[in-house]
């Protein structure tokens, strides 16, 4: 280091930050910059959606329909081939070509499908992590994270990809109940709290001030998950199963898709005890903030009734006579 110029720049790189290698960095490099790829862009917005397995294609299909603007182009991640097949036929039956790329893919397919992305000729790409590897999209809009990803790493290769060059970009992520102890990991991980949205009920008594608040802890760097509102997920459902009578290839695609997922499921990391215990005592009724804005106050506080109603029991009493004195012998 002694013989090299004064005036050079110097540049090192690891995959890991061991306390030798930091040592090492202040001897032997001026005012040196610490990089991280495993920080996430705070132009980027995370969204978490807790749904049921069976409710991401109605999901999937309202966000990309109804959520995100035509003009803006979208990766969705998925576990395996199969979903990408699936998902593929999916979205032409409902008249939008996407982008494919999975492993098994012939390289030139592979490559034209990457190029027909990039150049904006179509504006969704459905990938396997595998395949994404080497992918470079430079101005992306969009993830949506299908299956949600076992280890935090994963993670950030998959939405480190939007809100690039200062650029603002969101990602959307599928939780299902399996998924929330990875969600957690994920949030210890990054040191970022992670809360409930509020519940119907909640909303209808202060509605400005809440939401004000769940606001305000967004821009803080807070996460909030919360879930689809039954209306839109029931609408598309009904969609999505006229699709699967109609079509004789999406049908022929949907059993091989289930044991894939249960394959992946069976191998995949597994997330923390302590994130495990913890997950089982989080509430998860509340509707995401990201529909509060499309909803007014009436249905707000129709949302609210129907979500009393589902919380109540009734109370049956039952009173038992003996025949010949008619006295109670008992009542329950």
């Amino acid at each position: 280091m002694a013989h090299v110029n004064d005036n050079r720049q110097t540049l090192l790189f690891s995959a890991t930050l061991p306390s030798a290698l930091v040592e090492f960095a202040k001897a032997g490099l001026r005012d040196p910059q610490l990089v991280r790829v495993d920080l996430i862009s705070p132009d980027l917005k995370l969204v978490f959606f807790t749904l049921k397995q069976e409710e991401k294609h109605a999901a999937l299909l309202y966000l990309i329909e109804e959520k995100i603007r035509p003009d803006e182009q979208t990766l969705i991640f998925v576990s395996t081939k199969y979903h990408v097949e699936f998902l593929n036929v999916l979205c032409q039956e409902r008249g939008i070509r996407p982008s494919v790329c999975y492993g098994d893919m012939e390289q030139d397919a592979r490559k034209m499908a990457v190029s027909q992305f990039r150049s904006r000729n179509t504006m969704l790409l459905i990938v396997t992590d595998l395949a994404a590897r080497g992918i470079d999209i430079p101005l992306l809009d969009n993830v949506i994270n299908w299956d949600f990803p076992p280890i935090p790493e994963i993670f950030f290769r998959r939405v480190g990809r939007a809100a690039r060059a200062g650029r603002t970009g969101t990602a959307f992520s599928f939780v299902t109940n399996e998924d929330m102890p990875h969600v957690l990991d994920l949030h210890l991980f990054l040191s970022r709290p992670i809360r409930a949205a509020p519940t119907e009920e909640e909303v209808s008594h202060n509605v400005n001030n809440l939401m004000s608040k769940i606001d305000q802890a967004i821009a803080n760097g807070e996460s909030v998950y919360g879930r689809f509102p039954q209306t839109v997920l029931d609408l598309y459902a009904d969609r999505v199963r006229e699709l699967l009578d109609s079509s004789t290839e999406l049908h022929s695609l949907e059993r091989p898709c289930t044991q894939a997922f249960r394959f992946y499921n069976k191998t995949k990391a597994k997330p923390s005890t302590a994130s495990v215990r913890r997950s089982k005592k989080l509430p998860r009724d509340g509707l995401h903030p990201i529909f509060k804005s499309l909803l007014g106050g009436d249905e707000i506080t129709a949302l609210a009734y129907l979500e009393q109603l589902k919380k109540y029991r009734y109370l049956i009493h039952v009173t038992v006579r003996c025949l010949k004195c008619n006295s109670v012998l008992c009542c329950i």
